[in-house]
Formats: C-alpha cells, structure tokens, sequence
C-alpha cells in the first residue's frame, strides 16, 4: 500500500504536540473535537487558510440518519444525536433542524428500495414512515405527487448550517486543550528517524507523535509526500439557490427525488436545488485555482440542464423561481463511494480522515468519533473495515482511473443501488490470463478490486448485459443452471483473483501461530482455514495458510480484501521477527474445479492418485497437469468434491484448455462468481465484510472450531475469545435462515424477527436453486443467550422492505450440514 520514503533528519521544531491534525474543515474538526473530548489535550490543528475555507463552506447541510446498510448507519445516525446538542455544549449556535427527510419515488423499484431502508431504520430505533404520494403532498404543498409511487418520510433527519457547525466543533475543542492554528499552510511534512512526524509550515516546523491528514481534496498529495496512496480525486459539485419563494417555510422537509437525481431544501426562505447528476464532471486538481481559500468554479447550465428539470418536474413552482446564486465547488470522491479514515498501511500513527463523496457534514461526526477512538485505543472500536484506508490496492492511486471513475462514482449518489451492481467505468484494470477462454464461453463480468471476473455464462450466443432486479434479475436463470451443475456434476471456476501473500522467513512458523486463531505448524502440504484477531477478539482476516515448507507459508484470501490482510500482516512484523510478506498474487492463476465429478474429470490429466487416502481433504500437493507443474489444493467454497488448481500465470492457458477438454464428457460447465456466493451461502460459508467483520467473534460467528486454544504461544486476541467463551451462553450468533415462501429473494441487511422483536439482520442471502427459496444468514442478538432453544423454540420472520415472511432458522447449513460432500 505504501511506498516509504527515506527518512528526513529531525529540525528544530517551534511546537512539539502530541497529535496534530491538517485541515480545519468538517473532518478535522470532528476528530479534533472527539479527540479532546475523550481526554487528549496535547493537539493542534492546522488550517492554510480560515476554517471551513476548503470544501465544507460550501457544503449543502443535509443530515440523513438512514442508509442503504446497518454499517453506514451506525456512523451516520450520530451526526444528528451530535449535532442536535453542539449548541449546548459549545454555545455556538449550529443552525441544527429536524425539518425532517421526504424521500420521494418515482417507480416502483425505487419504491421498493426506499422501504428496505426504512426497515433498517427500524433496527436503530430511528422513525421512517412509508407514506402515500397524497401523504407526501401534505408535508410538502408545492410536490407534484402525479409523478411518484410513494414516499419516506424520517422526521428524525434535518439540516444544519455547515460553517457554524464546523466552528461550533472546533470552539469544543478549543475549550478542551485543542491549538487553533489558521492561516498556517503545509509546505513539506517528512518523517524522522524515530518515527515522528515533521511538519514544515508558513511559521515553522511543527512536531507530531501522530499525524492526521483529514484537508479533503489536498490530502492526496500531502499524504504522498510521506509515501502514502490516499486514492482520491476532484469533482465538480453544482446547485443552485432559487430567490424567495412561498412555499419555503422553515419547517419544510428536506426534499430527495433520487430518480431524479436531485435534492431540495430550504434556505432562508429560499430553496437550493443540489444535484448528484448521473455522470459527474472529474476534476484534475491542476485545474484548481491557486491560492484561493473559498474556491468557487465556473457555472455549467448545459450540465447541470438535466437535475434543474427534474427538480421543476417534482416541484412546478421552481419553472417560474428566479436564481439568485448558480454554485460550482469541489469536492472529493473516492473510486467506492465511501470515505476513508484509519491509519495508513506502513506508516505508523500517519492517519487520515477523508474522501466523503460530497457527504462530509452527513458523516464527519460519526466518522470523527470513529476515528478518535481509533487513535486512542490503538484500533478501531467499532466496525470501519469498510471505511479502512487499507481497502485500496496500489493501482487506485491512477489518476486516469480516478478521473474516470469518478464520473460514475458521483451519479451512484442517487442512482438505484441494485444488488451486486457492476461499475461500467476504468474497467479491464486487471484481467486474469483466461480472460479470453472465458469471453469465448460466454461470460458476463463483473469487477472486484479491478480484476475483470466472470460473474455468469450466458453461453456462446447469449446477451451478457446485467438486467437488474431485486426480485429476478436476468442472470438467475444462467447461474441456477450453474448451480445445477456444480451439485450434479462438475464447474471450472477463475478465481486468480484471490490474493496470494508468500510469508518466508526463520520466524515465519513462529510469528504466523502468533497471529493466527488456528494451529499453522502443522506438516508442509496441510492446508489451514484461519484467522487473524484483533485485542478484543474480533476477526481481522479470514483465510486459508498453505504450508509449503518449514519456512515458507502461501496464504490465500479474498480478492476484494486481500490488501487489507496484507496491511494487517505488515503491521505486526516488528523488528523482533524475522520474517517477509510478498505479494504472489499475479504468479499463479487459480482455477477451481468443483463438483461430483471433479475427481473423475482431474483424474483423465494427472497420473496422480486423488483418492481420499492419498490425497485427502485440506490438502495440498504439487501434481502434473498436461506439461504444467500445478499446486492441487483439495478445498472447496462451493460444498463439493474439488481442488482449486494453483498455476504458474505462463501456463494457465494450457492447463485450461487440458482441463476443459477432459471435463465435456462428464458435462463439466463455466461457472460465475454468482454462482459461487450462492452455492457457498447454502453450505452457510462465510464471507468477510459480509459475514465476519472486526466486532464479530470466532465463537458468534460458529467458526470455534477453527481455534486451537492450547498453542503454547498463544495467539493474538486469545484473552478476549477466551473470556467470552467462559461466559457461556454467547448473546450474539450468526444463525441460518430459510424462507417458507419461495417468492421473495434474500440479499442482505433484511432484518430478522424473533416472536416479534427485532433482533439482528441478515449479513448475506441468496436464492437458493438446489432448495428451490431464499436462504441467508446474519447474527441474532437475545440479552439472556442465543441458545439452541432460543432458535427451535421461537417463532422467525424475516421482513423484506417492510413485509414479514416466515422463516425456518438453524444453527446448521441447511444444505449438507455435515459437509460430507466435500470429503466424498
């Protein structure tokens, strides 16, 4: 993630702090604020110009509680807890309102998409109304209700005056030890030989300890200056503000019309009219201007052509408003549409706060907490894996990818948020060397931290366009025939884009049974399905460790966190270890064969003998494959008889198309990555982000089985899994769920009833083709113990955009329980 840069010797400082911070808008107030607020005194915080001078000014004020998953709103819905007591603790007024959000769609889908959210509402004890277009029109007079299919209404949400906001947070943080120093722009920063930071400023160098960078669109290239990738990238940011109108009294909700792609909320009497355009206008930062502090850019009525007319269509009154003000100003983007906070791989106590797509003020209190507490404990204290710096892959840095995708990016604001939706921009960043045998076959793709992947086949004539849906999109036809397959007879499956990390050296046995839940000294050729903790016991990765001799380990992991894992791995190789991590990720291609009949198709290229006893499960042997030396790992993430073929990336192409003559007699079929999340969800394996976060247990998630408790070095996070286990019965477990009707489709955040009550959601789903419904997992939470009664006993219900279907629930998969497929 990082390159380091040589360190710089240390000056003569003017200041020596503790933490310093750069940048004084939104972002760096709030971590200033949390930081002080939480017994840190020893800050300074350094803005170039006045506070709020770079991006938050101009900011729109919104203040939405409610998001499209429980994670976001965790942060989110402490915005408004905030900043509905700032005044009263700082005494400067915010301009803070509950004018409440009316959440406007205009077709069904979004209708339907706008009531899966307002179900997650309800597991934070937030209010969201689903209201009538008749209902819509009494909160809000001057809405054209003819053109919508319904509403939400959340009164909890408002708006807030960006500037006084800002200022109130950072007068908290002066009252609390907190240096306000303006008008003190960054010149150079460097790091010294003894891991502190110096900042060279219009008035001296100033020292840190820790180092936050949280200045927007500057943070890039600061953080570069220290080696560091902070994918970001410039857009430009347009609304309008309307004169007087009469309609626009104090109280009058905040206005979202998604569909068509604009807001509208009341400004003194007036209304603003923001906009998240479906393709937005990328801003290089070249094309700034310079040394400005309240930068405005040129006004753009052909772009901004499309929002201004739908904004006249869900509001007439606004055809015949004058414009008092046209504002263009920048703001960040990052390529996922979610902002970045944490500290940066490789450099310790450098931390960042910034990248929050325009949504600074709806997320800088939540995110600031969030991140103070990151800086006081030493790590996170709630669940930012999601959020983490560390998500990126080094090729995010691009600045032609970043220009690119950020077109799209922007529009994603407000366009539907289907599920497993595919970016159509910066696409072919990273194609497997099979890319074209799978384009052949027919494959749809899809992107996972770049590399090009097939998610379904529509065969050789078919159309590989995604139609989605969030009832029957138009690859389930094609991916349950995949699913067929793979349990009837056999698939051949990519996955060369895992991430492979070779972990060498004398301490490699030693440092990884420190870092690991699970026992890895074990004999060369086992292969290990692990864990890595952090101090409280949560799971940090998930991964398999192939042992390749007594000093070398290959350890394989999701593709769309595997940066991740290496970071947290790097973290933890301090000098007292003797020890490598390298990324291989591009000297193998991966090709998974699973199925009944893997065995019989492997068996027609190799002269090696794959029976069970010679080659049982969780193991891992070099065989030959047509002229190609391959590592055979037998594991499966489907729940059947297979072997995930590791092969050197020049001879791939070969042992593909040895393998795929092979396996046409025994009906061997192409298979996605749909096909995979929807066969491993019925074997109920667990996928991170989804499935396994930092504040989720080994013993919650089920996975206590994988732990060696007795290692004689003990394990990192073991005290605190220990713990837990003493305490007996776990209040929190991920449970299986199957729906009794086979209508609905399950695919993740839905919330779960027990007897009534709300007591978790689900964290991945799918429709099940082999059991003909939807099935999903996600973690239930009971005060008194989720226990094996408490699952058989109770009555289950699993709500869908706000209605109830029953469902079965089990501590079990509901496919194969006892895996004995894969052992077959």
């Amino acid at each position: 993630m990082t390159t380091n840069p040589p360190f710089r010797p240390r000056e003569v400082p003017t200041r020596h702090h503790e933490i310093v911070i750069v940048g004084g808008g939104i972002a760096g107030a709030s971590v200033a604020f949390h930081l002080a607020k939480n017994g840190k005194k020893d800050i300074a915080l350094l803005e170039r110009n006045t506070l709020t001078s770079g991006t938050t000014w101009h900011a729109a004020g919104l203040i939405m509680q409610t998001r499209g998953t429980h994670a976001l709103t965790e942060i989110a819905k402490y915005n408004a807890e905030l900043y509905a007591t700032l005044e009263a603790q700082t005494g400067q007024a915010t301009g803070f309102k509950r004018n409440g959000t009316l959440g406007v769609a205009r077709t069904k889908e979004r209708l339907h998409e706008t009531a899966r959210n307002a179900s997650i509402a309800k597991s934070f004890g937030l209010e969201a109304n689903m209201i009538s277009p008749s209902e819509a029109k009494k909160l809000y007079p001057a809405l054209n209700a003819s053109i919508i299919e319904g509403a939400v209404f959340i009164p909890g949400d408002g708006q807030t005056n960006p500037v006084d906001t800002c200022m109130a947070l950072a007068i908290g943080a002066k009252k609390n030890g907190v240096k306000i120093l303006e008008n003190t722009g960054v010149i150079d920063l460097w790091r010294t030989a003894d891991g502190h930071y110096q900042v060279r400023t219009n008035s001296g160098v100033i020292e840190a300890e820790v180092l936050v960078l949280a200045c927007g669109l500057w943070t890039r290239d600061l953080a570069s200056k220290l080696g560091a990738r902070v994918p970001i990238y410039a857009a430009e940011h347009f609304y309008v503000v309307t004169e007087a109108m009469d309609f626009a009294s104090p109280n009058l909700p905040v206005l979202r019309d998604t569909d068509g792609h604009v807001y509208l909320k009341e400004d003194t009497g007036k209304i603003l009219v923001g906009a998240f355009e479906p393709w937005g206008k990328p801003l290089p930062m070249g094309k700034l201007p310079k040394e400005t502090a309240f930068i405005e850019l040129w006004e753009d009525w052909e772009h901004f052509e499309l929002p201004m007319t739908k904004a006249i269509e869900i509001v007439p009154d606004l055809a015949n408003a004058g414009i008092a003000k046209f504002f263009n100003g920048p703001e960040s983007f990052t390529p996922d549409l979610l902002f970045m906070i944490g500290e940066v791989p490789g450099s310790k106590n450098l931390y960042v706060s910034t990248g929050y797509n325009s949504e600074g003020i709806e997320y800088g209190a939540g995110a600031g907490r969030a991140l103070a507490e990151w800086i006081i404990a030493g790590e996170p204290q709630m669940d930012t894996s999601f959020v983490d710096v560390a998500r990126f892959h080094p090729f995010q840095i691009n600045k032609t990818y970043l220009h690119d995708r950020t077109a799209e990016v922007l529009g994603l604001h407000y366009k539907m948020h289907w599920p497993s939706y595919q970016p159509e921009t910066a696409r072919g960043v990273r194609k497997s060397v099979l890319h074209d045998r799978w384009e052949k076959l027919g494959a749809s793709f899809g992107e996972g931290m770049g590399w090009e992947r097939p998610m379904w086949f529509a065969g050789e004539e078919g159309r590989t366009k995604n139609v989605y849906s969030y009832d029957e999109p138009n690859w389930f036809k094609y991916t349950s025939q995949e699913c067929h397959a793979a349990r009837n007879d056999a698939i051949l499956l990519d996955q060369s884009s895992f991430g492979k990390h070779l972990v060498q050296g004398r301490d490699a046995c030693r440092f990884l049974q420190w870092l690991c839940a699970g026992n890895v000294d074990v004999p060369a050729g086992k292969l290990v399905y692990t864990h890595m903790l952090n101090q409280k016991g949560g799971i940090e990765t998930d991964i398999t460790v192939n042992r390749l001799s007594k000093t070398e380990f290959l350890i394989i992991s999701s593709a769309t966190v595997h940066p991740r894992d290496k970071a947290w791995i790097e973290k933890h190789i301090t000098g007292e270890w003797n020890v490598t991590i390298t990324d291989v990720t591009s000297a193998y291609a991966v090709l998974s064969l699973q199925g009944p009949k893997s065995r019989e198709i492997l068996s027609q290229v190799t002269d090696t003998n794959l029976a069970n006893e010679a080659f049982p499960f969780a193991t891992s042997q070099e065989i030959d494959i047509g002229y190609a030396r391959v590592i055979a790992n037998r594991l499966t993430y489907v729940g059947e008889l297979g072997w995930e073929l590791h092969i050197p990336t020049e001879m791939a192409q070969h042992v593909f198309d040895v393998v795929w003559d092979a396996g046409r007699a025994f009906g061997l079929k192409p298979a996605g990555y749909h096909a995979l999340e929807h066969l491993r969800s019925e074997r109920a394996y667990r996928e991170y982000q989804l499935d396994l976060t930092p504040v989720d247990t080994l013993l919650e998630a089920g996975l206590g089985f994988t732990v060696d408790w007795d290692k004689e070095c003990g394990f990192l996070g073991r005290d605190a899994l220990k713990a837990q286990k003493d305490a007996m019965p776990l209040r929190k477990r991920l449970v299986s769920f199957k729906l009794r009707d086979p209508k609905p489709v399950l695919f993740h955040e839905e919330l779960i009833r027990c007897d009534g009550r709300i007591v978790g959601y689900i964290s991945s789903g799918v429709k099940s083709f082999t059991l003909g419904t939807s099935i999903g997992m996600g973690y239930v939470s009971d005060p008194a113990g989720v226990t094996k009664e408490l699952i058989e006993n109770s009555r289950w219900e699993i709500e869908i955009a706000g209605k109830l279907y029953e469902s079965d629930a089990s501590l079990r998969a509901f496919f194969d329980p006892n895996g004995d497929r894969a052992k077959q």
